[in-house]
């Protein structure tokens, strides 16, 4: 009788399975899949994983499957990730590949209005009853490891309490994005790594770290300050695939090119093709918008191939200007290399408080009473003429 494989757990997984990763290729929609894996891999990324699948159509459309999950034999570590908000789906499409990848994860950190349209991702992260469930049945139910990745709540307690009940409903390793739901787009902000070294402290299974991560010195600067086990690098790649390896960002229509010849091996959607080459490129694209136009309009892979070369044949490099800078405390590298798209800072409006005492009488009272009247108004309003206009408004409101 041929016994069934024991199913590794925690560090144990994490080193005899994942190989004791320290680059973890980020799930990401559209933009994980094999090709840019193959190339992720090459630069020393230790583990990849997909883009997130939906659970049910997964499960449910053939099509969709075969379209959207590609994989090889050297394609490996290889964590395969899911958004689901039903146990049961989600365990029948885990089921699905559980013989082509290492670990199925869960995606509990997605904040996207399409994730709060279909109940899934970050929008489940109040409900730790069936969050419990979705773990603990991949946990119990298939034949290898359940991860998850999740976002923080705006405490460092909340968070942990959240973490340690994913561990205890089965997951083996925990990755941890910094940033609340509330954190996306023009609003992304920076990642809180107190946070994630709070978590990291908390539990006993490997956690691994998401955010801030803009250059390759980043990756060990985060491991020091947090502790975790391993860094998940995300939007960082997609601008520089080479950033898991120490050295000077790559030449962009270098790189361009190299991800192109993999998408003539592997076959890649049209799509997916042209959302990397407008990153790889764009800071080389802002120098010639002519290109950048045309990129846009054109779908096969020789048009792609045709429109890199002649990027590569309009950049003058001047040797000279080839170094890095520090502009505005951010690293500058001439605009043929690859290097982070920096997001404008969050502007908050700061908010003073401005207090002032008043007499007010009140007619129903022959008392006289005496009221404070508080303020709250951006700073830039906060003048001694906008103050007492706010404190009349206040006391007509009060029945003088």
């Amino acid at each position: 009788m041929v016994m069934a494989p024991t199913k590794l757990e925690g560090y144990d997984f994490f080193h005899q399975t994942l190989k004791s990763p320290k680059m973890i290729l980020a799930p990401m929609v559209d933009q994980s899949e094999l090709a840019w894996r193959i190339l992720s891999r090459r630069y020393g990324a230790d583990v990849c994983v997909t883009p997130m699948f939906h659970a049910k159509l997964f499960s449910e459309v053939k099509k969709y499957r075969d379209e959207q999950f590609t994989t090889n034999a050297e394609d490996r570590p290889l964590i395969v990730q899911f958004c689901a908000n039903d146990p049961d789906i989600l365990l029948k499409a885990a089921q699905l590949v559980e013989t082509q990848c290492d670990a199925v994860d869960i995606n509990l950190g997605c904040p996207q209005h399409i994730a709060k349209r279909g109940h899934y991702g970050s929008f489940l992260q109040d409900e730790w009853e069936l969050i419990e469930k979705l773990v603990s049945t991949l946990h119990t139910q298939l034949n290898i490891p359940v991860t998850v990745k999740i976002r923080c709540f705006p405490t460092i307690e909340k968070t942990i309490e959240y973490a340690k009940m994913i561990e205890r409903a089965g997951a083996q390793m925990l990755t941890v994005h910094g940033r609340l739901r509330e954190q996306k787009g023009h609003n992304t902000g920076l990642a809180d790594w107190d946070k994630i070294r709070a978590v990291k402290q908390a539990l006993k299974i490997p956690v691994v770290a998401n955010g801030n991560i803009l250059y390759h010195e980043d990756i060990q600067r985060c491991i020091d300050y947090t502790g975790v086990d391993a860094v998940m690098l995300a939007e960082g790649s997609l601008y520089n695939p080479a950033i898991f390896s120490p050295g000077k960002p790559p030449l962009t229509f270098e790189m361009a090119k190299e991800y192109l010849d993999i998408c003539r091996q592997v076959k890649t959607h049209p799509g997916m093709i042209k959302g990397h080459l407008f990153k790889i490129l764009h800071t080389t694209l802002k120098h010639h918008t002519d290109i950048r136009a045309r990129l846009g309009k054109v779908k096969e892979l020789d048009d792609y191939e045709a429109l890199v070369n002649e990027l590569k044949e309009a950049v003058i490099i001047e040797e000279e200007g080839d170094d890095v800078k520090e502009v505005e405390g951010i690293r500058q590298y001439p605009y043929w290399r690859c290097q982070p798209h920096i997001r404008p800072p969050v502007i908050k409006e700061t908010k003073e408080t401005v207090t002032k005492e008043t007499i007010v009488k009140v007619t129903k009272d022959p008392k006289e009473t005496t009221t404070t009247v508080t303020i709250e108004m951006t700073k830039r309003e906060a003048t001694e003429e906008l103050v007492k206009d706010e404190i009349k408004k206040l006391k007509e409101e009060i029945e003088l």
